[in-house]
């Protein structure tokens, strides 16, 4: 091969490996060489997990162009892996933190709040349970270990074992914020990993309780009525009582992204915040924005 064949040879090489190059920054970036085909991630809140699979599916079906890849691990996890670049979109059930707010300022990230759901966070206990109704307090006095037998409420002379999430579940840091007015679980609640172990928990052991949102709520376990005080109404969590503004412990459901969302994240976004999101949203048993 003389000089000039191998310098063509070279320039072919140099143009492959630049090509192979721009192809995995593309896709890193969610979108391939071609631009015909672009890559999403969501990550974070449990209690939207299975929410965020149902629109992943409806989506996907309607924008076959983009490939939606969803996981859990709670709002912590999803808002970190968003910070640090880790995720497209971050689901959370809680409002980002004023110390995750730092962290993106320190890292040049600009968070964008989206509302895509609301949730009545749902008390559970066993269906064996005759309990039908607690007050806020006395939910806070369960957790903070000042009430420990079912007989306290008017129950049975029974154990109370109560059920919650870890702390990197937004459930968990609303629960606190919201029931416990920021003051530490007892020692003795049972941190699950995930929403789903509390219900499987709640259904086979007739002393336990649990939160869990709205959405997780079967015939397996029994939601009881929540009272704001001795003196309100106890409310059934119920799409018509979070819409209505009744039911104490409603709360929204968010979406997360670094900046303004562009390409894929914004079709999602505007696809979830529809007609057809807000659908799913209603088929899986939680609240439309509206």
């Amino acid at each position: 091969m003389n000089n000039r064949s191998l310098i063509l040879a070279g320039f072919v090489c140099l143009a492959l490996l630049t090509g192979c190059a721009k192809t995995d920054r593309s896709s890193a970036a969610g979108i391939n060489a071609g631009g015909k085909h672009q890559q999403l991630t969501v990550k974070g809140s449990d209690t939207m997990v299975q929410l965020t699979q149902a629109w992943a599916q409806d989506f996907m079906k309607a924008h076959p162009e983009i490939s939606v890849t969803v996981t859990g691990g709670g709002s912590n996890t999803g808002i970190a892996a968003l910070l640090n670049q880790g995720t497209d979109i971050a689901n959370a059930s809680r409002p980002m933190k004023k110390e995750e707010k730092a962290t993106a300022a320190k890292n040049n990230v600009e968070p964008k709040e989206f509302a895509v759901a609301q949730d009545a966070l749902s008390i559970i206990v066993n269906p064996s349970n005759p309990i039908s109704e607690l007050t806020i307090d006395q939910l806070a006095d369960i957790y903070l270990g000042k009430i420990t037998n079912w007989k306290q409420l008017g129950g049975a002379d029974m154990n109370i074992v109560a059920n919650g999430r870890d702390s990197s579940s937004g459930t968990y840091v609303f629960f606190q914020e919201h029931v416990l007015k920021k003051q530490p679980f007892a020692v003795t609640v049972l941190n699950n990993p995930a929403t789903t172990a509390i219900v499987e928990n709640v259904s086979q052991d007739s002393g336990a309780i649990g939160y869990v949102g709205l959405g997780y709520v079967s015939d397996k376990v029994k939601a009881i009525m929540i009272k704001k005080d001795s003196s309100s109404p106890a409310v059934h969590g119920t799409p018509e009582t979070v819409l209505g503004g009744e039911y104490p412990l409603s709360r929204p459901l968010f979406q997360y992204t670094a900046g303004e969302p562009a390409g894929a994240a914004k079709e999602w976004i505007n696809w979830i915040r529809g007609a057809d999101g807000q659908a799913v949203v209603k088929k899986l048993g939680f609240v439309p924005i509206k």
